[in-house]
């Protein structure tokens, strides 16, 4: 059972990309604004069957925090469309995996011997290398440009700093929960109107994403249990198998092309990054 509710971010995760690629007529407005109300909507209904108790201090920081995710997830949603979901997912989690390691190591002071920086170094080595396999590619046109990478490291950090709050506090991850998922809607009504893209509120796509915003909901409300269940490390490493679901729906469920020798590339690419995210 214990499996089972690890496995449970990762398929959630793994899968709301793909909902949001299988969409017709779906841009990252509308992905990203469905994805908010779908997260929003699980909040409330986590909060109603698992009622907690916050301050206003802590409520506000979980709310901004979730507002940072959002700006995290605006990143890979457009870079989902411009280089597609199997180039996009492994990219994004390596720069996720290497932010978190270094901000742990740096701010939280996580690595404390010789042997923490041999094997923490090693990590982000194998993910640098597995990142650069899956973005391999023949057709010239279909190579990551710069703009692509220098997209999707800047918006990494609002999911470093969504990711890092947790360790910056003390509080129960449940009492995060709800003001997190208030705060990436909310970033996602701040999305729009930078963009001024408001118009995709009365889109039929808009909609339809909230059920990829019910995926992500979910598994972010099972790896709260997970972690509690397994331990943090354990929850973190089965969570990360969520790349391999993305990238490969990517490739056979999505269709995005990819040659014999690129496909070889993503696979031993894959399994770099699963590696240095399980002995950080």
């Amino acid at each position: 059972m214990n499996i089972l509710i690890a496995l449970s971010p990762a398929l959630g995760w793994g899968i709301f990309p793909l909902i949001a690629g299988k969409i017709k007529n779906s841009h990252p407005a509308n992905e990203l604004m469905g994805l908010g109300t779908g997260a929003l909507i699980i909040g409330i209904i986590t909060a109603i069957i698992h009622p907690t108790s916050s301050n206003i201090t802590i409520f506000s920081l979980s709310l901004i925090s979730g507002m940072f995710w959002a700006l995290g997830q605006s990143g890979q949603f457009i870079s989902m469309r411009n280089i597609g979901i199997s180039k996009t997912m492994p990219l994004s989690t390596g720069f996720q995996l290497i932010g978190n390691t270094l901000i742990g190591a740096i701010i939280f002071g996580e690595w404390t011997s010789s042997s923490q920086y041999l094997i923490g170094t090693l990590a982000l080595i194998l993910i640098i290398v597995g990142v650069s396999l899956t973005a391999l590619s023949k057709d010239k046109s279909a190579k990551l440009k710069m703009r692509d990478i220098i997209l999707l490291l800047f918006t990494s950090i609002g999911y470093w700093i969504y990711s890092s709050f947790p360790k910056a506090i003390t509080a129960n991850a449940q009492t995060l929960f709800l003001p997190q998922m208030i705060g990436i809607f909310i970033g996602s009504i701040i999305f729009l109107l930078v963009s001024r893209q408001t118009k995709v509120l009365k889109e039929k796509a808009t909609w339809l994403n909230i059920f990829s915003g019910f995926s992500f909901g979910i598994a972010a409300f099972a790896y709260i249990f997970s972690a509690q269940l397994n331990g943090v490390i354990t929850a973190f490493i089965y969570s990360q198998l969520c790349v391999i679901i993305s990238t490969l729906g990517g490739i056979f469920f999505i269709g995005e092309n990819k040659t014999k020798s690129e496909l070889i590339a993503t696979f031993v690419g894959l399994i770099l990054i699963i590696v240095g995210a399980a002995i950080q």
